[in-house]
């Protein structure tokens, strides 16, 4: 399901799940939590449903590597391919001191398909578009 956000009429779909004000005062919450632990545990701690399965999902799925002399958090999953044999997706999410909105952003983008720009804005904080390499 999409969530969608009214007051901000955006192109995400979190209304049909919370309110925006309830969607702004969980970002707050969970963005500021020191790590991203705190985080998860804020989401999936969350009244709505939908938001706290999905953040219960991801438990066990994160990996901390240092990579460039930085420690990087990834999202670590498994698929079957069309052979039967797993394949592992490992996607960065943020680096370990990053500000925990990162996480929190990429949450809601990776679940519910909202920009993250938009959730950074719930935050009161300014997003920058990652530099492409």
């Amino acid at each position: 399901m999409r969530l969608q956000c009214p007051p901000f009429a955006l192109s995400t779909p979190l209304g049909d799940i919370m309110e925006h004000k309830e969607f702004e005062e969980l970002v707050k919450a969970a963005s500021q939590q020191e790590a991203l632990p705190q985080a998860l545990a804020i989401l999936k701690a969350s009244e709505d449903q939908e938001v706290a399965e999905a953040a219960a999902s991801l438990a066990g799925q994160f990996s901390l590597a240092e990579v460039d002399g930085e420690k990087r958090i990834y999202h670590v999953t498994t698929h079957e391919d069309e052979q039967g044999e797993e394949q592992e997706f490992v996607e960065h999410v943020m680096n370990e001191g990053d500000e925990v909105i990162r996480f929190v952003a990429w949450f809601f983008d990776a679940m519910f398909e909202v920009k993250r720009k938009d959730t950074y804005q719930a935050a009161g904080k300014t997003y920058l578009q990652p530099k492409r390499s």
